[in-house]
């Protein structure tokens, strides 16, 4: 019988999330055996391969590439889990939402304190994904089918959740595995 899939992807976050995901320490080895990876860093698959159990989102939507990617999770995975507090909420990326985007812009490209730009011209290459108006939670923009809090959430709350989920069982976290105080 195959493996259950699972697919990871990092949108506009700073990838500690994963960095938890890799803090289940030998542990990564028993999971290794539980599911095969599809789509992920962890193993540099850049496309989905086929149908997956889970896929794990990091990260909030700032561009357009984002909202692609996460439709793109939505359509490959039966079940979405939005990992951190910038999937869940938009994070640190989220606090340029209180000032105009066009005032970003310059900030980071024209007046920015470290900034050498003769011309004055802000990047506007095909390469370059489209900003949004605002960072939003992934929840925004796709359905999501369970939220790990945290800055990152500790390791031990995603083995817990994959494992439970993989074994078609409910999430049950202690309150040790989601508490912040």
């Amino acid at each position: 019988m195959a493996k259950p899939r699972v697919a990871t992807t990092s949108l506009a976050g700073c990838f500690g999330c994963h960095m938890s995901l890799l803090d289940i320490d030998e542990r990564i080895l028993e999971l290794v055996e539980l599911v095969d990876f599809d789509k992920s860093p962890i193993n540099d698959i850049k496309a989905f391969t086929g149908r997956c159990t889970v896929g794990l989102i990091e990260g909030g939507c700032a561009n357009e590439e984002n909202v692609r990617v996460l439709r793109d999770f939505r359509a490959h995975c039966d079940i979405l889990i939005s990992l951190g507090d910038c999937a869940t909420m938009g994070g640190i990326p989220a606090l340029r939402n209180q000032i105009p985007l066009r005032e970003c812009l310059e900030e980071a490209y024209v007046h920015g304190i470290t900034v050498y730009n003769p011309s004055g011209s802000i990047p506007d290459d095909n390469e370059i994904p489209l900003l949004l108006d605002q960072v939003r939670p992934a929840q925004e923009v796709v359905k999501m089918d369970y939220h790990l809090p945290g800055c990152p959430p500790p390791a031990d709350t995603i083995w817990e959740a994959l494992v439970a989920l993989l074994a078609n069982k409910p999430i049950e976290l202690p309150y040790g595995l989601i508490k912040y105080d």
